[in-house]
């Protein structure tokens, strides 16, 4: 099983997404049995670490992103991975734009998995701390849901 997280520059929401959901498949006993990767639809920040205020609130919960680098959502992406979601409407309108028609991805909003199917997981960047620390309480719901999925997916096969 496959999972990409996506956010706008890959350096806030989609890199502490990825950082979390690994720590949380640790913790399930599914490290072994799911890939994870983040990236963004924009390329300005293309090589770079998260944003420091994303690494500190992630290091608050036991959880190192600091080696990650930012990348760009690229055509191979849809046929690689089992799902992709996105942080928000507009990177969830993205992705389905480029979306070619033989992707069997699951392609769908983050927080669909918190049982809050049309909300999105608000860009911290412009913000305070507090706004990572928000960031990071949804990503936390959201993975365990997304887990419960992959569990059922994963029995099923």
């Amino acid at each position: 099983m496959r999972v990409l997280f996506v956010c706008l520059g890959n350096i806030c929401r989609s890199p502490s997404a990825e950082g979390v959901f690994r720590a949380r498949l640790q913790r399930a006993g599914l490290a072994e049995r799911v890939e994870v990767d983040s990236c963004g639809i924009g390329h300005w920040h293309v090589g770079k670490a998260p944003d420091e205020r994303a690494q500190a609130a992630a290091r608050k919960r036991g959880i190192d992103i600091a080696g990650l680098r930012a990348r760009v959502l690229d055509a191979a992406d849809y046929r690689h991975f089992d799902y992709i979601l996105a942080m928000d409407h507009d990177n969830l309108a993205a992705i389905e734009a480029g979306r070619p028609v033989d992707c069997r991805a699951t392609v769908d909003l983050f927080l669909s998995y918190a049982g809050r199917p049309d909300d999105a997981v608000p860009d911290p960047y412009f913000g305070g701390d507090e706004g990572f620390e928000t960031v990071l309480d949804l990503i936390e719901a959201a993975s365990d849901g997304l887990i419960d999925e992959i569990r059922r997916r994963l029995a099923g096969s």
